[in-house]
C-alpha cells in the first residue's frame, strides 16, 4: 500500500506549545501531550494556579511548568471541552466536534472551578435517574451556555425573519444567535511560510486516483420549474427526497471506485456508508453541486409558500442548522474549494475511525493520516500564498458532521421551509457581492 513520508507531519505545529502536531483534537491542530493535558484537566476537574501572570510561555519544553497557563491557552485556542466523552474513553463525541471561541467569563469560570460546580448542583437538582444517565447528559451538555451564544461574528438571518414578517405580519427577534466559530489562524503559523516547491509524486498518484473515482457531472434530477407555478409542501418534499436519492446513489458508486476499496472488509464500508452518508451529501452539495442546489433548487423553492402554520412550528433546532448552513455556505464560497481538495476532504471524512462497529478501526486511522498529508501536500504546493488554507478547509468537516448530526433531528416536514430560506439568504447575500 502507498503511503506518503512522514516529514510532512513535521511542518505542522501544536497551536498550544509549538510541538509537532499529530492532529485535530478536540477541534484543533494540536501534539499529543496537549491534547491528553487537556482531557485529563476537564475530566477530573483540574482547577490549577498561576505564581507569575497568567501569561507562562508556552513551548515544548516549558509547557509543563504552569498547567494554569496551559489549560488557559486551550481554551483560548479553541479547545472543545464538550467533543471529550463522559465517561473519558478515547473517541471523542462525533456529533459535538468542533472548534468552539467561548468569552473571557466562561473561560474564567471554567479556570477558577466555578463552571464545574455549576454543572454538579444542575445534576443533582435533578434526581430521577434518567436524568443522569450518561446519554441525556451527553445530549444536554451540548447546548451553548448564555455564556457563549452571544457572537460578535453573528450570521444574519435575513432570509427566516423576512419570511415570517411577511407571512405573519409580526417581527420575531433572533432569540438564536448561537453560530460556529471556525477558529480563526491569523496571528499564529502553525504552517511554514509560503516557499516554492513541487508536489511529492505519490500525492499527485492518490489525488488523480480520488478524483476518477468521483461523479462531476451535473445531477440528474429534473430542476426546472415554468414561471408562475406555486410549488406545494409536498412536491418540494418530493424533490427533496430524489435529490437525496441521487446524490447517495453517487456516493455508494464512489465507494467501489476508491483507490484502497480492496484494503477494507465490505462490513467497515456499510458501517462507514451508514454513519457518514448525510455528511458526504452535505460536502458535495456545498462545493461540487453547489452552481445547482444554490441555482436551480433555489428557483424552485422560491415558488414554495409556506403556511402560517409551517411558520408558527418552526423548532429551534431548525433555526440552529440554517444559521450554521448560511456561515458554511459563506466559508466554502469564500474559500473556492478546488475538485482535488473536495476529494481529500471527502475521504478523511468518510475515512472516520470513531464509528462504532468498525473491525480496522487502527487501518482505518492510517488511511484517514494518508489522505490528511496528501491534502495539505496538494495544498500548500497550489495555493503557496493561503498559508492558512489548509487549517480552513480542515476546520470545515467538524462543521459539516455536527450539523448532518443536527438535521437529523429537525422534523421531515420542515425540510421544505429550511431548505427554502437557506437557498434563499444564500443566494441573496451573494448576489449583493
Amino acid at each position: 500500500s502507498v503511503s506518503v513520508s512522514d516529514d510532512r507531519a513535521e511542518q505542522r505545529t501544536c497551536l498550544i506549545c509549538g510541538d509537532r502536531a499529530t492532529g485535530l483534537h478536540y477541534g484543533i491542530i494540536s501534539c499529543e501531550g496537549c491534547k491528553g493535558f487537556f482531557k485529563r484537566s476537564i475530566c477530573n476537574k483540574r482547577v490549577y494556579r498561576c505564581s507569575r501572570d497568567k501569561n507562562c510561555v508556552m513551548s515544548r519544553k516549558q509547557r509543563n511548568r504552569c498547567q494554569y497557563c496551559r489549560l488557559l491557552k486551550c481554551l483560548q485556542m479553541g479547545m472543545n471541552r464538550k467533543a471529550i466523552r463522559e465517561d473519558g474513553m478515547p473517541g471523542g463525541r462525533n456529533k459535538s466536534i468542533g472548534p468552539v471561541q467561548i468569552s473571557e467569563e466562561e473561560i474564567e469560570r471554567i479556570m477558577s472551578g466555578q463552571e464545574f460546580e455549576e454543572e454538579a448542583n444542575h445534576w443533582s437538582n435533578h434526581g430521577d435517574s434518567d436524568h443522569s444517565s450518561p446519554g441525556n447528559r451527553a445530549s444536554e451538555s451540548n447546548q451553548p451556555s448564555p455564556g457563549s451564544t452571544l457572537s460578535s461574528r453573528s450570521v444574519e438571518l435575513n432570509g427566516f425573519m423576512a419570511f415570517r414578517e411577511q407571512y405573519m405580519g409580526m417581527s420575531v427577534p433572533p432569540h438564536y444567535q448561537y453560530i460556529p466559530h471556525l477558529f480563526s489562524y491569523s496571528g499564529h503559523s502553525p504552517l511554514l511560510p509560503p516557499q516554492a516547491r513541487s508536489l511529492d509524486p505519490q500525492s499527485y498518484s492518490l489525488i488523480h486516483q480520488l478524483l476518477s473515482a468521483e461523479d462531476l457531472e451535473p445531477l440528474g434530477t429534473p430542476m426546472l420549474i415554468e414561471d408562475g407555478y406555486a410549488v406545494t409542501q409536498a412536491e418540494l418534499f418530493a424533490l427533496l427526497c430524489r435529490l437525496a436519492d441521487e446524490l447517495l446513489f453517487r456516493q455508494i458508486a464512489w465507494i467501489k471506485k476508491l483507490p484502497f476499496f480492496c484494503e477494507l472488509s465490505i462490513k467497515d464500508y456499510t458501517c462507514l456508508l451508514s454513519s457518514t452518508w448525510q455528511e458526504l451529501i452535505l460536502l458535495s452539495s456545498l462545493t461540487v453541486y453547489s452552481k445547482q442546489i444554490f441555482g436551480e433548487l433555489a428557483d424552485v423553492t422560491a415558488k414554495y409558500s409556506p403556511s402560517d402554520e409551517e411558520l408558527h412550528r418552526f423548532s429551534d433546532e431548525g433555526m440552529e442548522v440554517i444559521e450554521r448552513l448560511i456561515y458554511l455556505y459563506h466559508k466554502f464560497h469564500q474559500l473556492k474549494v478546488s475538485n482535488e481538495e473536495y476529494a481529500c476532504m471527502k475521504a478523511i471524512n468518510f475515512l472516520n475511525q470513531d464509528i462504532r462497529g468498525l473491525t480496522s478501526a487502527s487501518q482505518l486511522e492510517q488511511l484517514n493520516k494518508r489522505y490528511w498529508y496528501i491534502c495539505q501536500d496538494f495544498t500548500e504546493y497550489k495555493y503557496t500564498h493561503q498559508p492558512n488554507r489548509f487549517p480552513d478547509l480542515m476546520m470545515c468537516l467538524p462543521e459539516i458532521r455536527y450539523i448532518a448530526g443536527k438535521m437529523v433531528n429537525v422534523p421531515l416536514e420542515q425540510l421544505p421551509l429550511l431548505f427554502k430560506v437557506v437557498l434563499h439568504s444564500c443566494k441573496t447575500s451573494v448576489g449583493k457581492e
